[in-house]
């Protein structure tokens, strides 16, 4: 199954719109501390970006139960009802006061990695999709980190 420890080359335009993708997370967590004087409004753009990919990571594995051969209908169905679980996290972290936002965004996507995990041992996905997965949580998470501790600074 898939390894995540020695991927596969990277497909171009995975790459690019991948870590593409990460670059607002860098961009609006850098402007929280570079604009101290408007973090707050920056920081709100960092959380809704935040759930919005977050909910667009889940929708992966509503993708994978339609498309995955092999599959048995429970599995299908268990994936499809894990993959609105990101979106029913990232919904009320935006409406939460900023530090439990952040950690309930955190919460979906270390969740969401850990499915990907799981779902990666028994089945064949690309060799990449685990390492990259992982390095775009990584970034939206330090992102959204550095974001919420711009507000307190």
């Amino acid at each position: 199954m898939t390894s995540d420890t020695a991927p596969a080359s990277l497909p171009a335009p995975a790459a690019w719109l991948g870590y593409g993708g990460a670059l607002p997370f860098v961009s609006l967590a850098a402007l929280c501390w570079l604009a101290a004087g408007h973090a707050g409004f920056w920081f709100g753009l960092l959380l809704v970006y935040g759930a919005v990919i977050l909910s667009f990571v889940g929708a992966l594995h509503w993708g994978f139960a339609m498309t995955l051969p092999g599959l048995d209908a429970t599995r299908r169905s268990r994936m499809m009802a894990w993959s609105v679980v990101p979106a029913l996290l990232a919904w009320p972290a935006v409406l939460l006061p900023a530090a439990p936002g952040v950690a309930t965004l955190l919460l979906g996507y270390l969740l969401h990695y850990l499915q990907d995990r799981r779902l990666c041992r028994d089945v064949d996905l690309p060799s990449w999709y685990l390492p990259l997965r992982r390095h775009l949580s990584l970034a939206a998470g330090i992102s959204l980190l550095a974001g919420v501790l711009a507000l307190q600074a």
